[in-house]
């Protein structure tokens, strides 16, 4: 399962410093608006210790984590819903993502430039906020237009599309993204297929100065406030802290950082797990001596599926799946060990996959 996040901001507010952080790929991070004119795609591991833990037990030829794949968009300005600007590719490349991580500038520096003079993260999501929810209308008063063509017949089913869309198209013009927008199980297909730019979920990350990345700054503390109502994680972050453990060579040296500056962990993993949970995604593994391995699912994937995120032969020959919870692993040590302790569990096709199982599929094709 391929997930993909689009980092999203005004320009000059530290997507690409971020980016680059994620990746340690060199996206060119310039103080002046549109420094990154070409989306740059990063494809960067999901940080997890219990993947760690496992290897350490078994010993294995390979180890292969899950992977997340980061796009740096070019910086969006007001108009953008119009072409201003490279309005149109930033909201192109949108459209490809599956969740969106917005970044906003939380820390004055009269050496950065900011693009509308000063410094106010507020304003700053409000400004990209009305670009997508304009966008959002374009795209919803064309779908009601052919809706309502259709349903010139009197065909009931046509016009209570109509409504429901006009009801989506009444929720914007209110200023509200379609994330926010309630509906019944029987209409998500018609909203899914709208494909709207701000029904995409969303986390929030405030770049701090490095002496607010603990307790945040004036700034943070309002951007909270204004966005505490919606569904999403706020993080901070110092995306020049970021910088620099990501030039760091060894995992020690960036730890040994780390601790120096007060944090638990690189701020980027908080990030990249942010985008995993945001997206209902959970992690199983697969134990043995050729390899450990790290794979993604959605949450409530019952065992089939889960095979099939292997290879879709397991998944259309599925015959039973051997489990073992992660916590009995880490206590046991070895898959030998949980087997004579009767915590290895045979499950069928109705078994709904846990975060953290050890699993390994019988199939027969």
């Amino acid at each position: 399962m391929s997930l993909k996040c689009g980092i999203v901001g005004l320009p000059n507010v530290g997507k690409s410093t971020l980016f680059n952080a994620l990746t340690s790929a060199k996206a060119l991070a310039a103080n002046y608006p549109f420094a990154t004119k070409d989306p740059n795609l990063g494809v960067i591991t999901v940080p997890d210790e219990r993947l760690d833990k496992l290897a350490e037990f078994v010993n294995p030829q390979k180890i292969l984590p899950t992977t997340v794949e980061i796009l740096d968009i070019a910086g969006l300005i007001k108009g953008a819903s119009q072409g201003e600007g490279l309005g149109n590719q930033f909201l192109s490349n949108i459209r490809e993502v599956d969740a969106i991580v917005h970044v906003v500038r939380c820390f004055k520096d009269d050496n950065v430039v900011h693009v509308d003079g000063t410094v106010n993260p507020v304003n700053d999501k409000e400004i990209i906020d009305t670009e997508l929810i304009l966008k959002d209308m374009e795209t919803v008063e064309k779908r009601l237009e052919k809706a309502k063509k259709s349903a010139k017949g009197g065909d009931k089913l046509e016009q209570k599309k109509v409504e429901f869309i006009q009801a989506v198209l009444t929720h914007l013009e209110a200023e509200k993204p379609a994330r926010d927008f309630e509906y019944e199980e029987e209409d998500k297909a018609l909203f899914d297929e709208m494909y709207l730019l701000t029904a995409k979920p969303i986390i929030y990350v405030c770049n701090v100065d490095e002496g607010s990345v603990i307790g945040g700054n004036e700034m943070t503390k309002a951007f909270q406030e204004r966005v505490k109502d919606e569904n999403a994680e706020v993080i901070l972050i110092s995306a020049g802290i970021e910088a620099d453990i990501a030039e760091l060579e060894t995992m020690e040296e960036r730890m040994e950082f780390v601790e120096e500056m007060g944090l638990k962990e690189p701020g980027v993993n908080r990030v990249i797990r942010a985008c995993y949970s945001i997206l209902n995604l959970i992690t199983y593994f697969t134990a043995g001596e050729k390899e450990v391995r790290a794979w993604t699912v959605l949450k409530g994937s019952k065992a089939p599926q889960a095979a099939g995120v292997i290879h879709t032969d397991f998944e259309k020959g599925f015959i039973r799946a051997e489990v073992i919870h992660y916590e009995d692993y880490l206590a046991l040590k070895s898959e030998a060990a949980c087997k004579e302790a009767g915590k290895l569990n045979i499950e069928g096709k109705e078994y709904v996959v846990q975060d953290g199982d050890v699993m390994h599929f019988r199939f027969n094709v």
